[in-house]
């Protein structure tokens, strides 16, 4: 395991054996996503949930574009960097295609991945949808969503909750005052009995939610990291202390003005830097102080990992980065497709674990752990 002080590539910064520093907590909230440009397919715009869409992007003056046809073309770039610059400055409404309409398997997450848009505005540097998109990264929003929604229902199983995420490609919050998607899947799920809506942000802006008659049938999680990386590596999104106050905010009861959900925190991804005990310590002790009344949470503990094809796009992203991709000291993990992950050693990952298990259980006995990765 690496102990307190050892070397390990997270940003320029911290490229020391020197301890970092518990850092004073920033609070900035997240700067709304305002693509310079929004696509309009023909077919989205006959949907009445992208005419939704298109009114959405007029209100914030966007550069609105109408497609003649309904592919996306002229996104690339001179080279890699302008693509992605292009691409992360793009918002494209399309429709999902009919192969959507089947759902696959998302364990241990949830039972089905349910898409309402892929692509993300944020620019973290481990990003896990790298190498998994294909194309430019445009966000493609779905204009035919609520056909999308109603297909879930042919899923859920008798006499037990089935589970959608809805956060596998995009972040939902990041997107939602431009689409109001997350809003229709929480109105919808509020009236499926047998079905839970999952999603996880790393953005702030959750007041549209909070009236939404979620019926206790969608969990809010956030995705939060120890102070330094998410200040050097999660670019875009708000600060661990927005995070903070926005799932309080969702948690709190509706009689004390919050959102009454259940509620979840995604630690990801797990690095052990320098001094990463001290640095996890004061994530938890923040949490522990921010949710200090009784709510519904669970917690998912995912420790960080690549694929050769992920670090291939990540470092043509962001080819400056600092952060650990080499696979020296790494162990191998295959999937049953032969696909290969690069993750930590198995000693490495038993310190981490205890670690967060004992930690996370003297804070929070109440609140089960959905799963360690």
């Amino acid at each position: 395991m690496l102990e307190t002080g050892a070397v390990i590539q997270l940003s320029d910064t911290l490229l020391t054996d020197q301890p970092i520093p518990v850092l004073q907590p920033r609070t900035h909230s997240a700067k709304l996503w305002l693509p310079k440009r929004v696509l309009f397919t023909p077919d989205a715009l006959q949907e009445p949930f992208g005419q939704q869409m298109y009114e959405r992007a007029q209100a914030h003056n966007l550069d609105i574009e109408l497609l003649k046809s309904n592919r996306l073309t002229g996104l690339r770039g001179a080279d890699v960097r302008e693509t992605y610059r292009n691409a992360k400055n793009t918002l494209a409404v399309v429709c999902a295609p009919p192969g959507a309409l089947k759902l696959q398997p998302t364990p241990p997450s949830a039972d089905w991945q349910m898409n309402l848009a892929e692509g993300c505005p944020a620019h973290c540097q481990y990003c896990y949808l790298a190498g998994s998109l294909q194309g430019p990264p445009v966000v493609r929003a779905y204009a035919n969503l609520p056909k999308l929604l109603e297909a879930t229902a042919s899923y859920e199983q008798a006499g037990r909750q089935t589970s959608f995420e809805v956060s596998c490609y995009t972040d939902v919050l990041g997107i939602e005052h431009l689409t109001g998607s997350l809003a229709e899947c929480i109105r919808y799920y509020g009236t499926r009995e047998g079905a839970q809506l999952r999603f996880v942000s790393k953005y702030d802006q959750v007041s549209s939610l909070l009236n939404l008659p979620h019926n206790g049938h969608t969990r809010a999680r956030f995705s939060l990291n120890a102070e330094p990386i998410a200040r050097r590596l999660e670019g875009g999104t708000a600060s661990v202390e927005a995070r903070l106050q926005a799932l309080r905010q969702l948690a709190l009861p509706r009689e004390q003005g919050g959102g009454g959900y259940p509620v979840g925190v995604v630690l990801a991804p797990i690095m052990p830097i320098p001094e990463w005990r001290e640095h996890y310590t004061a994530l938890l002790d923040r949490l522990a102080a921010t949710l200090d009344f009784p709510c519904d949470l669970t917690v998912e503990m995912i420790s960080h990992r690549f694929t050769p094809g992920s670090k291939d796009v990540l470092l043509q992203w962001y080819p400056n980065t600092s952060l650990d991709l080499e696979e020296a000291g790494r162990a191998v993990k295959r999937n049953k497709f032969g696909g290969t992950k690069y993750v930590y050693q198995p000693e490495d990952m038993r310190t981490l674990k205890q670690f967060f298990f004992t930690e996370w259980q003297r804070r929070f006995p109440w609140a089960p752990i959905q799963y360690w990765t």
